[in-house]
């Protein structure tokens, strides 16, 4: 029978029971790192996201939007 992987559950997984301090030694280990581990980051957004108020909300996408902004995207090859 085979095994149906769930990306969400198996990164929820992979963080469930983690504290704090390794939490956020998986964010910044990620950030700037390899593509790879981008679906983490999603992951890890979308949980916050579900429980922030419709105000976080807004305030996340402004700083977001903020910084992307700042960025000049290099020609797709």
């Amino acid at each position: 029978m085979p095994i149906t992987l769930d990306l969400r559950q198996a990164i929820v997984h992979k963080v469930h029971g983690k504290s704090e301090a390794d939490l956020t030694d998986m964010i910044m280990g990620s950030v700037d790192g390899p593509e790879a581990a981008l679906p983490g980051l999603g992951v890890i957004l979308e949980v916050a996201w579900k429980q922030m108020s419709p105000n976080q909300q807004q305030e996340f996408v402004h700083l977001a939007h903020e910084q992307i902004d700042k960025i000049k995207p290099v020609p797709l090859t």
